[in-house]
């Protein structure tokens, strides 16, 4: 199943670009249309994509397939902690562990529910994938460990075949402590390196000498023998020389990131030092390469890339691996323009398809639909009504669209018909929102206008998130589906100079503050402390969010601005200002600003 791209952020690109790429149906986000060259010059973005790799790759293959140079990828190990993170609070950089969402944990309920066969189920069909989006002289290499190392090469072996294999890298991590153990100690994981054809890339690599100078003899490549032999002088002596540095071979002396780094360290159990991918980046590829990493977690493969002027295509489905990789290449120095992208209302349509089923008439489908987020709600359908459709206690609920945010145009009828029928609360449930429907539940802080609107007419508003998790089918069977608040930003605009803007943020609120800890929730200090980062649209068009401004904490530099650099206008009229929040756990907040430029 092929499911158009939604590009939801573009990066370190121009208002200049923006501008040549209008067009006269603006939309919350751009289609991904594939209409793109093979080179920066001609207009290539590298992609960062949010979503379920199988998903992904099926999707990419219209537009690339077969045209992948190198594929490194580094399937999880053990259901959990491949979407751990540590995250950190506010200035002081408090951790706290994130557990896997639900979405992330049914990512491994489907691998490893049935033990190790259903996780060689899941692998399979990605590599299958894999090996049709790769060039016929590319390569995959696999990262993988002990504990099902054996396993996955066989599996590779079947679809690649013996003859493609061509190493199994063993990297050495000198540097893990392990305890006492009733074993020799796992200080080593394997990474298998498979060609997709007869002939592949590879440069020879170099590395100092542990020992220092040694003295060697000297060797050289005879044409006549078609052998490695010895070089002799004129005397017919050996000739020997000293050196520091030696070829590298299949064995890899590489230590293991420390917590202690907070450089290159992103938080993430998994994450891989670049020494390590930055060594199979050199080696099987080369500028301009197109590299692909779908298990991308931290993004170190992505890194890696663009630091060595490759293009890029990295995908995972944890909504902070996305964050953190937009983070880490937005510090590498003279990063190129890339976009982020997911499936959006289509994976949802998809779903819908797949779960209510095909083929059937409108009517049904959305009778359907709309029954099964009630159910996971812990609400009763009703009928006879237009805009409501179910109650739970004394709430009436209204449910957005699949395939489209909901409105405040939508909200007010909703409002309206609640009135009409004297119930005192209204839960609107949503996928996506209009811009400006943002705002916390309660009176302690100022919500959006709908909430005002509704409070003047007597009703008690609940806006609440429709998440993701539904479209998995164990979680929905669990009903371990829980329905979140919008989060709510609020900021200043002002104007110190003529043409001039400056945002300033004054408030934020999270909505799911039960994920951190207790003994941690009480030691933050102050609510930008839940913000680990914010950007400026500066002329937001209904469309694409364009990075104009930006700040982001770092494990390095905790510290947040809260007050944007000055942006200038070319000249005078009405703007919209997005400004966009991700806070500590990933989840982004966008909200419009209508102002004045004089």
């Amino acid at each position: 199943m092929s499911l158009p791209f939604q590009v939801i952020e573009r990066v370190n690109e121009s208002r200049a670009t923006r501008e040549a790429k209008k067009t006269t149906t603006p939309s919350l986000f751009d289609f991904y249309s594939g209409k793109e060259g093979d080179t920066f010059d001609d207009g290539w973005r590298n992609k960062l994509i949010w979503g379920d790799n199988l998903l992904v790759m099926n999707s990419l293959l219209e537009k690339f397939e077969g045209q992948f140079d190198l594929i490194y990828i580094d399937p999880p190990f053990a259901t959990g902690s491949d979407f751990s993170f540590l995250s950190e609070i506010g200035e002081d950089g408090l951790e706290v562990s994130k557990s896997p969402s639900i979405i992330e944990e049914k990512a491994y309920r489907d691998t490893w529910g049935l033990g190790v066969g259903s996780y060689l189920c899941m692998l399979h069909d990605r590599l299958r994938l894999i090996k049709r989006l790769l060039k016929p002289d590319g390569s995959l290499l696999v990262h993988c460990d002990w504990h099902v190392g054996h396993q996955i090469r066989s599996l590779c072996d079947e679809l690649f075949s013996p003859q493609n294999f061509l190493n199994e890298i063993v990297w050495y991590y000198y540097n893990k402590f392990q305890g006492n153990v009733d074993r020799f100690a796992s200080n080593h994981d394997v990474i298998f390196w498979y060609r997709n054809g007869q002939d592949y890339q590879f440069v020879a690599q170099k590395e100092k000498r542990l020992e220092g100078v040694v003295k060697q003899i000297k060797r050289a490549w005879d044409k006549e023998k078609q052998a490695i032999v010895n070089v002799k002088g004129p005397d017919g002596k050996v000739v020997y020389i000293e050196t520091d540095v030696k070829t590298v071979d299949d064995v890899w002396r590489i230590s293991m990131l420390q917590p202690a780094d907070k450089t290159e360290n992103a938080g993430y159990q998994t994450q891989k030092p670049e020494k390590l991918v930055g060594r199979i980046v050199d080696a099987i590829s080369v500028d301009g390469d197109l590299i692909g990493d779908f298990f991308c977690g931290s993004g170190t493969t992505l890194a890696c890339a663009e630091k060595r002027g490759r293009r890029w295509i990295g995908c995972d489905l944890g909504r902070w691996s996305i964050h953190t990789t937009r983070k880490r290449m937005l510090g590498i120095e003279n990063c190129k323009p890339f976009e982020i992208l997911n499936l959006g209302k289509y994976e949802r349509q998809y779903w819908q398809g797949v779960t209510l089923g095909e083929g059937r008439d409108q009517q049904t489908l959305l009778y359907e639909y709309l029954a099964f987020v009630l159910k996971l709600y812990k609400a009763q359908p009703i009928s006879g009504l237009s805009h409501l459709h179910g109650k739970k206690g004394k709430a009436m609920i209204h449910i957005g669209a699949i395939d489209s945010p909901v409105t405040i145009d939508e909200v007010a009828l909703s409002i309206e018909e609640c009135v009409k029928v004297k119930q005192p609360e209204l839960h609107i449930l949503g996928w996506e929102w209009e811009m400006g429907l943002a705002g916390p539940n309660n009176d302690v802080k100022k919500g959006s206008p709908m909430h005002e609107v509704a409070k003047q007419k007597g009703i008690k508003l609940l806006l609440l998130q429709i998440p993701r998790e539904v479209m998995e089918q164990q979680a929905a069977d669990k009903g371990d589906i829980t329905f979140f608040e919008l989060a709510y930003l609020n900021v200043e605009v002002k104007h110190p100079k003529k043409l001039q803007a400056v945002v300033k943020l004054k408030d934020f609120v999270i909505p799911n503050t039960e994920l951190i800890p207790e003994e941690v929730r009480d030691k933050v200090k102050k609510w930008s402390d839940y913000i680990d980062y914010w950007a400026v649209d500066w002329d937001f068009q209904n469309d694409t969010f364009m990075q104009g401004w930006v700040n982001y904490r770092t494990r390095k530099d905790r510290t947040l601005v809260l007050e944007s650099d000055a942006h200038k206008y070319d000249k005078p009229g009405t703007y919209r200002i997005l400004v966009k929040v991700v806070d500590i756990f990933g989840n982004d907040t966008s909200q419009a600003y209508t102002v004045a430029i004089k």
